[in-house]
């Protein structure tokens, strides 16, 4: 239920967060690294996402979700909210 309300929450800012997003080098790149390859983000990995988003935050403040502390699970909600494909890799693999 916790989950559906954030992706509810982060669906309708979606295009506000990519905007902003695309404007910060490398952000989109390391976020879809987990969704595209199915590796984990390191800690540093983990540590420049947090400070991505606390970027971004100050231009999206529904993002202030995930710079409270444990918000960092929320990521992959994030990632998959704003993944552009149909399918993710892994389904794309398996359906050909």
């Amino acid at each position: 239920m916790i989950k559906l309300f954030f992706k509810k929450l982060l669906a309708k800012n979606r295009d506000m967060i990519l905007e902003e997003g695309e404007h910060i080098r490398g952000f989109m790149r390391l976020l879809m690294k987990h969704r595209n390859t199915g590796i984990v983000w390191t800690k540093e990995e983990t540590r420049d996402l947090k400070s991505y988003v606390k970027r971004l935050f100050l231009r999206v403040p529904v993002l202030i979700i995930i710079v409270l502390p444990f918000g960092l699970v929320l990521l992959p909600i994030l990632a998959e909210i704003l993944d552009r494909r149909k399918k993710s890799r892994n389904q794309s693999a398996h359906s050909s």
